[in-house]
C-alpha cells in the first residue's frame, strides 16, 4: 500500500512542479497549439497555447514508478509492459504533435500512420503479456469469462488499444476535460489492481473463496497498481495547469498515451469490457463521432451541431466550463457504476471485504 501512495505522490508533485517549467520551455521552442478552423469560434483565442504537455505526464509516470521501487522492489512484466504501452503511444502522439507544429496546421500524422503505430505497439504488448506476463488470451469483463480467443486475442488487443487511445484523443477538446476524466478512471484501476493484489489466489495466507479470488500474481497486481497510481498522480498534477483556462494542453502526446495506458490496464487486470463502463464518457464521445460520420455519409445530414459531443453543447450555448464540469460528473458516475459491477461480482462469488 505504501508503494502505491508513494507513486501517486511522486507523480503528482513531478507534474505539479514540472509543468510550469515545461510551459516556459515550450513557449521558447514555439510548441504552440493549432486550432481547427471549423471548431467553435471561442477556441481561436487558444491558438498558440503551449501543447505536447503529455511529455510532462509521461516523465511523471516514469519518475513515480522509479521512486516507488524504494518501497516495492519487485519489477514485473505486467507493470513494465503497461508503462511501455503508454510510452510507445506517447511517442506516436509526440510525432503527431510535432508534425502539426512544423506544418503550422491542425492536422498531423495521417490516419494510416497512427494506426500502424498503434498496431505495432498493441501486438508487441499482447505477445509479451501472453508469453511472459501470464495473461490468458481470453475475453474478460469484470474477470476472465473463460472464452478463449486464441489468435484472435491479438487482434482484440489492437481494437482495445486503438479504441481507447483514440477515444481519449477525441475527448481532449476542452480545457481539462480529458485529464480530469482520466484521473477518475486511473484511480479506479489503482483500486482494482490493489484489490486483486489483496485477494489473489496465490496468497500465502488463506485466500478468498476460490471462485472470488483473482488468478493473478501478487507482485504483478501490486506493480500494476503502482503504475496506475503513479499515472493518476501525474495526470492530476498536470490538470492543475490544464484546467480552464488552460495554460498548457496535453496534445496527442498525452491523450494517446493515457488512452493506451487505460487499455493496457484493462487487459492485464482482466477487465477488458469493464473499461467500456469505467470509461463511459470516452465511449459516449466516441459514439457521437461515429453517429455523426455515419449519418452524414448516408443521409447528408448531421445529428449533432458538431462532433465530438462536447462541441455540440458548446454550440447550443453552454459555457465551456459548464460542459466540462457536467461531463466530469458523467465520467464520475460511469466510474462509480463500473466499480459497483466489479465489487458486486466479488460478493456474488462469496468474497468478503
Amino acid at each position: 500500500m505504501t508503494a502505491i501512495l508513494i507513486a501517486a505522490a511522486a507523480g503528482l508533485f513531478t507534474t505539479l512542479l514540472g509543468t510550469p517549467v515545461a510551459i516556459r520551455l515550450f513557449r521558447v521552442w514555439g510548441w504552440g497549439q493549432r486550432i481547427r478552423e471549423d471548431g467553435p469560434q471561442g477556441h481561436l483565442e487558444k491558438m498558440g497555447t503551449p501543447t505536447m504537455g503529455g511529455t510532462v505526464i509521461l516523465v511523471g509516470m516514469c519518475i513515480a514508478y522509479l521512486v516507488a521501487r524504494v518501497e516495492f522492489e519487485s519489477v514485473t512484466v505486467a507493470g513494465l509492459s503497461v508503462l511501455a504501452v503508454a510510452l510507445g503511444l506517447g511517442l506516436v502522439g509526440f510525432l503527431d504533435d510535432l508534425t502539426k507544429i512544423r506544418r503550422q496546421r491542425s492536422l498531423g500524422l495521417s490516419k494510416t500512420a497512427k494506426m500502424v503505430g498503434q498496431a505495432i505497439i498493441a501486438i508487441v504488448f499482447a505477445v509479451v503479456i501472453v508469453h511472459y506476463g501470464h495473461v490468458k488470451p481470453d475475453l474478460s469483463f469484470v474477470r476472465d469469462t473463460g472464452l478463449k480467443l486464441g489468435v484472435v486475442f491479438y487482434v482484440w488487443v489492437f481494437v482495445i488499444v486503438a479504441g481507447a487511445s483514440n477515444a481519449v484523443n477525441l475527448t481532449d477538446g476542452l480545457d481539462g476535460l480529458a485529464s480530469g476524466s482520466s484521473v477518475l478512471v486511473l484511480a479506479a484501476y489503482a483500486v482494482i489492481s490493489f484489490w486483486q493484489f489483496r485477494h489473489s489466489c496465490s496468497l500465502s495466507v488463506i485466500p478468498p473463496p476460490s471462485g472470488a479470488c483473482y488468478a493473478v500474481g501478487i507482485n504483478a497486481a501490486l506493480d500494476t497498481a503502482v503504475v496506475a497510481a503513479g499515472a493518476m498522480g501525474a495526470v492530476a498534477g498536470f490538470l492543475w495547469w490544464n484546467a480552464a483556462p488552460a495554460k498548457i494542453f496535453m496534445g496527442d502526446t498525452g491523450s494517446l498515451a493515457i488512452g493506451g495506458l487505460l487499455a493496457a490496464l484493462a487487459i492485464v487486470t482482466s477487465t477488458q469490457l469493464l473499461l467500456l463502463v469505467l470509461g463511459g464518457l470516452f465511449a459516449l464521445i466516441t459514439t457521437s463521432v461515429i453517429i455523426q460520420v455515419v449519418a452524414f455519409r448516408f443521409t447528408g445530414r448531421r445529428v449533432f451541431r458538431m462532433a465530438p459531443l462536447h462541441h455540440h453543447f458548446e454550440l447550443l450555448g453552454w459555457p465551456e466550463f459548464t460542459v466540462i464540469v457536467r461531463f466530469w460528473i458523467l465520467a464520475g458516475l460511469a466510474v462509480a457504476f463500473g466499480m459497483g459491477l466489479f465489487y458486486a461480482d466479488f460478493l456474488r462469488l462469496g468474497g468478503t471485504a
